[in-house]
């Protein structure tokens, strides 16, 4: 792909989570290009339909998280603060609103996209390990299961618009969470 051609691709890739995120799966295309900053031509030659795009989307987003973790792992030295860490970049990039913002049988249907498999299983091995590693290292609660930290990477939060910053919020929340699942 020329160079010009995949600044685009990335373009409306990263355009399409952050549109998706803030306002759902079912936004127009149009939308997309205009944060993208390219003509709608430009997205469907790219992407010739909705499906394509939020599977590309979907990727590109799941691929990020598995480099998240693993930057994560490799910098903190330890599994707990890697944990810890990943945790709140989730909350960071709302994660859970991500999520939710894909209607069940949408849901259905990125799980049983071939194209996101073998990432999706990705990540799910880095944090099983992450959190495999910091229970063995005595730092995390025995009783909490890799599918308990998956659903803690969708925790949303809110932050009342007259009251702390989105940034604050996550802070404090992550603070009290972290701190329930930390072993005593």
């Amino acid at each position: 792909m020329r160079a010009d051609a995949q600044s685009n691709r990335d373009q409306i890739l990263a355009a399409a989570q952050v549109v998706f995120r803030e306002l759902g799966v079912d936004v127009p295309m149009k939308a997309i290009a205009d944060r993208a900053g390219v003509g709608v031509g430009t997205l469907y030659r790219r992407f010739p339909d909705r499906e394509s795009l939020i599977s590309a989307a979907g990727y590109e987003y799941l691929s990020g998280l598995a480099e998240s973790a693993e930057t994560a792992r490799r910098e903190e030295g330890a599994a707990w603060p890697a944990l810890c860490r990943f945790l709140r970049e989730c909350a960071g990039l709302r994660l859970g609103a991500m999520a939710s913002a894909l209607e069940p049988n949408l849901h259905d249907e990125l799980r049983g996209d071939p194209n996101l498999t073998a990432v999706r299983a990705r990540v799910a091995d880095l944090v099983a390990r992450m959190t495999a590693q910091a229970q063995a290292e005595g730092d995390l609660r025995a009783d909490v299961t890799a599918e308990d930290v998956a659903h803690l990477m969708t925790l949303q939060v809110y932050a009342h618009p007259k009251g702390q910053t989105y940034a604050e919020a996550i802070a404090r929340t992550m603070e009290i969470v972290l701190d329930g699942l930390r072993a005593r």
